[in-house]
């Protein structure tokens, strides 16, 4: 999907209560587990050692460390919107964060959600409040559900 480009605030303020277009596929790799792992210090054996999670795990895969998942809102956002006038954003926090199911080694993903909320936040910037869903293909139940918010400043 092309990226969802605005001008200024003024139009992005008119996607407010509305969904957005579905992201991108993008695939969760064995290499991208490890950095994450090796970013956050967490080496539990269902992340990142392959032959134990193939014998023991219920998976019979290594999966993504569910905060793998929420840390990939950012991105997903970055390559579906854009504000031109944005001179800067940055996460604010979550609400309501849920890992319903897991992510398998090598499932695709994708981000679908909307903008529940926008507010002002300062001279210069809006707060954003964001529905978000990470999607997993061919799953009934999500990787990732999350009320994500975010400032972005002109």
């Amino acid at each position: 999907m092309a990226k969802l480009t605005l001008k200024n605030f003024d139009a992005f303020r008119e996607l407010e209560g509305k969904q957005l277009p579905s992201g991108d596929w993008m695939t969760v790799t064995q290499e991208m587990i490890n950095d994450f792992a090796k970013a956050t210090g967490d080496f539990q054996w269902i992340h990142v050692d392959i032959e134990k999670a193939t014998k023991y795990s219920p998976f019979k895969k290594p999966v993504a460390h569910g905060f793998m998942s929420v840390s990939l809102l950012s991105k997903m956002l970055e390559e579906l919107i854009q504000v031109k006038s944005a001179q800067m954003g940055v996460n604010y926090g979550l609400n309501k964060v849920r890992f319903p199911s897991p992510v398998v080694v090598d499932s695709r993903l994708r981000l679908v959600g909307g903008i529940s909320k926008i507010e002002d936040y300062g001279d210069t910037g809006l707060k954003i409040t964001w529905n978000c869903t990470v999607e997993i293909e061919g799953s009934e139940k999500p990787a990732c559900a999350a009320e994500f918010l975010s400032l972005m400043f002109e």
